[in-house]
């Protein structure tokens, strides 16, 4: 594959048990970007789905990728599919939830700490470096007393199942930019104060 490619990979849990969870934010925008591209996703050796596309006619070319694996072991998953694919870290995107930034919110950043997140610990540890691009997905903090683990497992609210569409939008926006226009133009657009 070219260097004209990337490898986006959308975190959370597997089973439908979880599909609703906060935590699975990072595979509800994967699948929002392969409704946009009419993909669908496979079974693939690396333990994970897969769905391949392009992000336009003559546009980067995309490996959609959900670990079958539970969030904690991400990295193998993700290891396989840059060797299989012969990608280097800079060609990855992860898309993942962030209790550090408001919900409602996106943000981007490469390289850098993992917060906490067990799911960038992992993929981080596994690849051998920090330095990939993260599409953090804001789920907001827990409110009152209620623990994080607790609560990055618990479906979204009603106000905010009505708000997520338009969170997985901007997300599946985010992610495009940086594949089309780099990181620093997309942090220039999703970080900018709301209008």
């Amino acid at each position: 594959m070219a260097d004209h490619s990337w490898l986006v990979v959308g975190l959370g849990n597997p089973g439908p048990g979880y599909a609703g969870h906060r935590h699975n934010v990072g595979q509800m925008a994967l699948a929002e970007l392969a409704h946009r591209v009419s993909s669908t996703f496979k079974s693939h050796k690396a333990d994970a789905t897969v769905a391949e596309a392009r992000l336009s006619p003559g546009g980067p070319r995309l490996v959609l990728a959900k670990p079958n694996s539970y969030m904690n072991l991400s990295g193998g998953p993700v290891s396989k599919l840059l060797r299989f694919y012969d990608l280097d870290p800079s060609q990855l995107i992860v898309l993942h939830d962030e209790l550090d930034i408001p919900f409602d919110t996106v943000r981007l950043k490469s390289g850098g700490g993992h917060g906490g997140h067990n799911g960038i610990r992992d993929i981080a540890s596994a690849i051998g470096t920090p330095d990939f691009t993260r599409v953090r997905i804001g789920i907001g903090r827990p409110p009152g007393r209620q623990d994080a683990a607790d609560f990055v497992l618990r479906p979204f609210s009603g106000a905010e199942r009505e708000a997520l569409p338009s969170l997985l939008s901007d997300a599946a926006d985010a992610t495009e930019l940086v594949m089309t226009d780099g990181l620093v133009a997309a942090q220039a657009r999703f970080h900018a104060p709301k209008p």
